[in-house]
């Protein structure tokens, strides 16, 4: 399959963050007032930023920080944080306006941010710190009430002269992504220099106030315990203080607590009956993933497993299967199957209702060469948790493997009206198609996948060489009607950042 893309460069500091530098980090506290003039930013300072331009701002930033290695694209993590979001979102006392999608960033500091268009991006050191779900349900949930009292759209408009400058270098990067033509390491470039969006578009004290008190009800009423805000906002604090001297941490310098934010919250949850709210056993399995996961380097992979190893002795129930998780998903990645295999034996033990452990089962017998074993794993497991993205994926890359591509094109063409904004669907579905000769679905396939992720270019060019493999009049004109489609949209996408552009 042909596609052309251009290379992603990146270096260790051009990490996911540097995509999202127009992200508005979560507890931003700055002195001053949430602003209420409007500057000079040519016709685009008539009006707040609609939904439409947010959404296509954070498409093009999602585009770019896809291919970010800093980025997770693990499909159990990426489930089980987009699932907490939207149930959030759900209980939001005025609706966000935008779907909610969550994604980690492989990052052990404590911090979080929101991009346009409802995207939410959790580092993984703040998931590993975290004691219990509700905790990080805290985090996200704030962040949904900066997207619904949409803070961010204003804070973006109704900035300082020079934010319009920052945003004029951000348009100018998306619209040369979106030309097709332009580098997308120019425009990971012209995001460097947009670097001070981040400051200059700080929340004011009653911004932050109203995100806590959304967020809080959004707990409340999504079955989590707000009680988890007072921790997470403990947790903050002293990850600040013990990095007091030491030239700080994200969160130390960009996300200052007050004393009535706490106060206010504290007092809310003072006043509420006790309750026993329900937590995801996918809490421990995920986190144990994500602290392997962030390790950068040998000394922090050492550091993941010794403290892993810790709780399988120490701990018990679903801490302790997760932790023995933990150390079978890093013995996988470093090919040590025996021991993947012994770890895996100890985390099904008490975890016999994990799908993360059963999809883990599924990729063992995989790297073991045992196809048939896998897919007889992922059949299984499939029948008991139908509603899994990483399940799915272990019975399509098992399909895959035991050559049943005509099977694995039906079950996917399945999932993806059960999933219809998971991209990697379509990748896997277009390589099935491919295979199987079906080169002209193939692509328009891809167009999909390419449409999905917000490479609207490309798509255009999956749908053109799809043209131009078949005689048939009638699919001819449908891929036309695709084609002409998607440049409408690009010409709109253009014309909406243009007014931003100077």
């Amino acid at each position: 399959m042909t596609v052309s893309r251009p290379a992603l460069r990146t270096t260790p500091c051009a990490t996911f963050l540097c995509a999202g530098l127009l992200s508005l980090l979560c507890w931003s506290v700055p002195v001053h007032a949430q602003p209420m003039g409007l500057p000079s930013m040519g016709s685009a300072s008539s009006a707040e930023l609609p939904p439409s331009l947010e959404r296509t701002l954070g498409d093009a930033i999602m585009e770019q920080g896809r291919r970010d290695p800093d980025y997770i694209g693990d499909p159990d993590i990426s489930q089980y944080l987009t699932a907490m979001g939207r149930n959030l979102a759900a209980h939001a006392p005025v609706s966000p306006g935008q779907p909610i999608t969550v994604f980690g960033v492989r990052d052990p500091q404590i911090n979080a941010f929101a991009l346009p268009g409802g995207y939410i991006g959790i580092n993984s050191g703040l998931l590993v710190s975290a004691q219990n779900e509700s905790e990080v349900a805290s985090v996200i949930a704030h962040e949904i009430g900066h997207v619904a009292q949409r803070h961010i759209a204003r804070g973006m408009t109704q900035q300082s002269q020079s934010s319009g400058v920052m945003m004029a270098a951000v348009a100018a990067a998306l619209l040369a992504a979106l030309s097709g033509s332009g580098d997308l390491a120019m425009g990971i470039a012209a995001f460097g220099q947009a670097a001070a969006v981040d400051r200059q578009l700080g929340f004011s004290r009653q911004a932050e106030q109203e995100a806590d008190r959304a967020g809080f009800e959004m707990m409340r009423k999504g079955g989590y315990d707000p009680r988890g805000m007072v921790s997470m906002f403990n947790l903050l604090s002293n990850s600040a203080r013990l990095n007091e001297g030491k030239g700080g941490g994200d969160y130390a310098s960009t996300h200052p607590l007050s004393i009535q934010r706490m106060s206010d919250i504290e007092n809310r949850v003072s006043d509420m009956p006790l309750a026993n709210p329900t937590s995801s056993d996918s809490f421990w399995y995920i986190r144990a993933k994500l602290r392997v996961v962030q390790a950068r380097n040998s000394q922090a992979q050492r550091m993941a497993v010794e403290k892993l190893q810790l709780d399988a002795q120490r701990a018990t129930g679903l801490e302790q299967s997760a932790a023995w998780y933990g150390l079978a998903y890093v013995a996988l990645q470093k090919k040590d199957l025996a021991r993947a295999e012994q770890a895996l034996r100890n985390a099904q033990k008490d975890g016999g209702n994990s799908p993360e452990v059963a999809g883990l089962a599924v990729s063992l017998a995989v790297a073991q060469r045992n196809t048939a074993g896998a897919l007889t794993l992922a059949d299984d497991a499939w029948r008991r948790w139908p509603d899994s993205q990483g399940i799915a994926l272990s019975r399509i890359e098992a399909l895959q493997k035991t050559g049943q591509d005509s099977v694995a094109v039906s079950f996917l063409q399945q999932r993806i009206k059960q999933w219809p904004d998971v991209p990697r669907l379509h990748q896997l579905l277009a390589q099935s198609q491919e295979r199987l000769g079906e080169k002209v679905a193939a692509r328009r396939t891809m167009a999909a996948y390419y449409d999905l992720t917000g490479a609207l270019p490309t798509a255009v060019e999956q749908l053109q060489q799809a043209r131009s493999m078949t005689t048939d009049f009638y699919v001819q004109s449908e891929l036309d009607v695709q084609i002409r489609t998607l440049k409408e949209r690009l010409k709109a996408d253009r014309a909406l950042l243009e007014r931003f552009k100077s």
